[in-house]
């Protein structure tokens, strides 16, 4: 499956995408339709509401990698037991959003080690406000904490593979991690990768669109043509399509860059539409282009949040 999808095939990519992404508090105790996809002898992707989840299962146990949102936790958990029914070991945690760290409480609390970047942990023990949001994320509860952290890289021993975990600053968050499954052949991007649309920045979270372009490299430097490759939300994807978004990125980077060097503002930015090539694949799904732009542009001027345009004046005659 490849970054941009055919047209005609749009619609149940949109349904589809959009059935992946975060769902407000109200609508998370609806049942959800979870699909599992063998992608080894060991490895599972699980597809629910919120970020794509991997499944490692085999002879030394199970380990995932993040666990969706809160409320959904125990229909997570059954669609893991149909993959395996042995208890859960660990849990990575790719970003500290709540779509991918959901489940650490009740997962956690059952005895699974819960593994994450040193930045995840400082920022799931604080409250955490977001501009774009417009909203406060109060810190979590002691069980859903990371209980072993990390700088730059961890590695699992297990099921047959050294499954590298490696962090890439300032991508998505400042706390993003890629994970590797070399003998599976297997890359688990984590929110640095939005297979089939607009991607989410998370300026307030320490992302940056140049942190998310240097992840993107990473991924591309660990895949061959064979490599089947998670993204945080949207449909599996491979190395063609992991280099089709990095074109992607660099090319919305650089057309929002050439306008700032023309020395316009956030406003004549956006309304000069640096992404209208790729507007009606990708921004009408979740992020919407004016936003995108706002992630790119506040990124490479070095505002740290989420900064809305400036009311439009109307006159009256």
């Amino acid at each position: 499956m490849q970054f941009f999808s055919n047209r005609k095939t749009l619609a149940g990519l949109l349904a589809a995408l959009l059935a992946s992404l975060p769902v407000t508090a109200a609508a998370q105790d609806q049942e959800v339709e979870y699909a599992a996809t063998a992608l080894s002898t060991t490895v599972t992707m699980i597809k629910g509401r919120g970020g794509n989840i991997a499944v490692s299962s085999g002879e030394d146990g199970v380990f995932i990698i993040d666990d969706q949102l809160k409320p959904l936790t125990d229909q997570l958990l059954g669609s893991i037991r149909k993959v395996s029914d042995r208890p859960i070991r660990f849990v990575i945690n790719t970003h500290y959003h709540a779509d991918h760290v959901g489940g650490n409480e009740t997962i956690g609390g059952s005895g699974a080690v819960i593994i994450a970047h040193d930045n995840i942990r400082e920022r799931m023990s604080t409250d955490q406000f977001n501009h774009f949001w417009k909203e406060t994320t109060p810190a979590w509860p002691k069980k859903s904490l990371p209980v072993v952290t990390f700088n730059d890289q961890v590695t699992l021993h297990l099921n047959g593979e050294a499954v590298k975990v490696t962090h890439v600053p300032r991508g998505h968050t400042d706390g993003d991690s890629i994970v590797h499954f070399p003998t599976s052949n297997v890359i688990h991007m984590g929110d640095i990768f939005f297979n089939g649309l607009y991607p989410y920045i998370d300026l307030d979270g320490g992302g940056t669109i140049q942190g998310m372009i240097a992840a993107v490299e990473l991924g591309i430097s660990l895949a061959d043509d064979e490599t089947q490759v998670i993204p945080g939300h949207g449909p599996m994807s491979d190395l063609q399509g992991l280099k089709e978004y990095h074109e992607f990125l660099t090319r919305a980077r650089d057309n929002v860059q050439a306008l700032i060097d023309q020395g316009m503002s956030l406003d004549q930015v956006v309304a000069a539409k640096p992404t209208a090539e790729w507007d009606d694949i990708l921004g009408k799904v979740w992020i919407t282009p004016e936003q995108l732009v706002i992630f790119i542009f506040n990124s490479l001027t070095g505002v740290d949040h989420f900064t809305p345009l400036e009311p439009q004046e109307t006159t009256t005659e």
